[in-house]
């Protein structure tokens, strides 16, 4: 027997996300949004608390509020004792979560910036309880899975994915750059596969993400309800997810890390462009294709996307959640952003006018203002020991 408790709704505007060859294009739907396709839940399932993304019109793109509903249901389950572990999951089998929601981005960053500074440390702030909760947290992730929706499940105790689990951060094609925290794992990642991901933004499968630590344990989708059943049963989580899990094989990658090596570990964009050009022999039409990816990105999201990822080797996600938060500000200050969700989201003719317009344009100087300190409003955030103490 099992009891549900549902806590509130978070309605937003409706955003879709649809997948290309080469990675993952975004695309935008003028929808009026409704009940149906705009909800998110959060309950109590005997020993589980449950997380579950409904809103399948926008694939379970993340608004302001449906950040702030997680937030409070997490805050709330650290202190309850009915509650042994977490499950965060999708209602939709169209995708686990393509995202935050840009459009709301764009339209406060351009007429409300204070209320876009607060939703951005509101969602930094997010990533940093999800990692410091001190229970088991297990993601159920089939389907696309990006931005923000990375964001809600890299950093819980486990982390499934199904047989159709796509991830990608392909930030930079919009004028951005991979947040989130994500950059940190990028960096800790071998072969410079990592900074490849950051910069392309490409799509990797299950298995690629297995290797690499992105995801624990590979489940096909349909033993789903199996593993949430036995969490709310307060079945151990480990023999759980060890029992079903399968391996997935060798992934896309493997084959590429000496080129991805060879290309992506070096001391600038321009470099990497270079070494991109010269490879030749069976990694030759890959490189040629990552190079044309490039050369569609934002020259500002690649050179600080570039320094960012290289910066964080030796930091935390506490500091990296931080610099995210910096970088964020600049960019809703900036151009790029607003022209790369013009181009891929609105208008949608694939034809972005960035600003500059080359790599050479972007000074070392404009990439250090991305990093400067904000002063009085730059991210604050709790110790570890902080977070993790519980109160009534």
């Amino acid at each position: 027997m099992r009891r549900l408790r549902v806590f509130n709704r978070g309605l937003g505007r409706v955003q879709e996300q649809l997948v290309d060859e080469g990675g993952l294009t975004a695309h935008a739907a003028d929808a009026a949004s409704t009940p149906q396709d705009t909800m998110l839940t959060t309950g109590i399932e005997g020993a589980a608390g449950i997380v579950t993304l409904d809103r399948p019109r926008a694939l379970n793109a993340l608004t302001t509020a449906m950040r702030a509903q997680i937030a409070a249901a997490f805050a709330a389950w650290a202190r309850d004792p009915q509650v042994y572990a977490a499950v965060i999951c999708s209602a939709t089998d169209r995708a686990f979560c393509a995202g935050g929601d840009v459009r709301e981005m764009v339209e406060w960053g351009k007429a409300r910036p204070a209320d876009a500074r607060r939703s951005l440390a509101a969602e930094y702030t997010l990533n940093w309880l999800l990692d410091c909760f001190i229970k088991p947290t297990v993601s159920l992730i089939d389907g696309v899975v990006m931005g923000s929706g990375v964001g809600i499940t890299l950093y819980g105790t486990h982390r499934v994915a199904g047989e159709r689990y796509r991830f990608a951060m392909p930030e930079t094609g919009i004028g951005l750059f991979p947040d989130d925290g994500v950059s940190w794992a990028f960096a800790q990642m071998p072969d410079a596969i990592g900074m490849y991901l950051a910069l392309t933004g490409r799509a990797i499968g299950r298995a690629d993400a297995y290797r690499l630590g992105l995801v624990t344990h590979c489940i096909p989708q349909v033993r789903f309800a199996e593993v949430r059943a036995a969490i709310s049963d307060a079945d151990p989580v480990d023999p759980v997810l060890d029992s079903r899990h399968e391996d997935p094989g060798i992934g896309d990658i493997q084959a590429l890390r000496p080129a991805i090596a060879r290309c992506f570990d070096k001391g600038s964009v321009e470099a990497i462009l270079s070494a991109l050009g010269a490879e030749r022999g069976e990694t030759q039409a890959w490189a040629n294709g990552v190079l044309q990816d490039l050369e569609t990105c934002s020259p500002t999201s690649l050179k600080v996307t570039h320094r960012h990822v290289r910066s964080l080797r030796g930091l935390d996600l506490s500091a990296t959640l931080k610099q995210d938060f910096r970088l964020a500000c600049r960019f809703m200050q900036g151009h790029d952003f607003y022209e790369g969700v013009r181009a891929g989201l609105i208008d949608r003719d694939r034809a972005p006018r960035w600003q500059p317009q080359s790599l050479g344009g972007v000074s070392d100087a404009a990439v250090d203002a991305y990093f400067a300190p904000l002063g009085a409003d730059d991210l604050a955030l709790a110790s570890r020991t902080e977070m993790q103490a519980v109160r009534s």
